[in-house]
């Protein structure tokens, strides 16, 4: 780690509500006491970090997930000459969860933070994103806060968001909206839709969307017209999951239909 560098974002978390994201290296720096006015989730990615935190000194270092609770006093600084490295996200916890322990050993998690990381600070900001946010949030606290209780799954959400999702391809509602509409929380959509089906709403959406784009191709449409009239952003977006789902893309599957159609005439 040769230089030193703090690059700040913010995204939506929520309508109305900001979230601030940080990608920092720090090799000499060290902050002096302070507090967040919301938590402060971190991934580790390199070197090594000492904070004081609660009254004593706490170490963290790659792979490893910290997480500071608002108005907690702490400092935070280099541990070893090479300095540290993370990426952190700055969230408002909905029932505010106690995690007796700053630093956790969770490299799932880890990974899928640091995942998200990456693509909310490259301005990837739709029903994807907005949904893995919620859920690894949810997950934080339900593996690791003390006061969090396992929340019942919701009866029949799965069969409600598939409709309303299936009804507005080109324009699917928010988490937020289908939550509203369902009188429940975002995690809480998420995670009865993905123990009733398996998966997240957003990848059951692209598979719905595939399913509608076979169809349009069998009827002989162009995969550029198929994206677009599907809900995908471009041919690109639509040939990644169609290759996912199908194992071909969009052009092969055409041909393949059409070279069916002209032998069986």
């Amino acid at each position: 780690m040769a230089s030193e560098r703090a690059e700040w974002a913010h995204v939506h978390s929520e309508p109305g509500r900001a979230m601030s994201l940080l990608t920092a290296r720090f090799v000499r720096h060290s902050f002096a006491p302070h507090a967040h006015e919301e938590y402060a989730v971190g991934v580790m990615s390199g070197g090594l970090e000492v904070m004081r935190y609660r009254g004593g000194n706490c170490y963290a270092g790659p792979g490893s997930l910290v997480v500071l609770e608002p108005e907690e006093t702490h400092t935070s600084g280099p541990a070893v000459p090479e300095g540290f490295a993370y990426r952190a996200f700055y969230p408002v916890l909905p029932e505010r969860p106690h995690f007796r322990e700053p630093v956790l050993h969770d490299p799932e998690l880890a990974a899928g933070l640091r995942r998200l990381h990456h693509a909310l600070s490259a301005g990837k900001d739709d029903l994807e994103s907005q949904s893995r946010l919620v859920w690894l949030f949810g997950e934080l606290a339900r593996r690791h806060a003390m006061s969090t209780k396992d929340e019942p799954v919701a009866a029949g959400v799965a069969p409600r968001v598939k409709a309303l999702l299936g009804d507005r391809l080109v324009d699917p509602p928010t988490l937020h909206e289908l939550a509203q509409g369902l009188g429940l929380s975002r995690y809480q959509v998420v995670r009865a839709f993905r123990e009733a089906v398996g998966i997240p709403p957003y990848a059951w959406l692209a598979q719905h969307r595939v399913a509608r784009a076979r169809r349009l191709l069998d009827e002989g449409h162009r995969p550029a017209q198929v994206a677009a009239l599907v809900g995908f952003a471009d041919q690109a977006h639509l040939t990644r999951w169609f290759r996912r789902v199908t194992g071909v893309t969009p052009g092969q599957y055409r041909n393949s239909v059409q070279d069916w159609v002209i032998r069986s005439r």
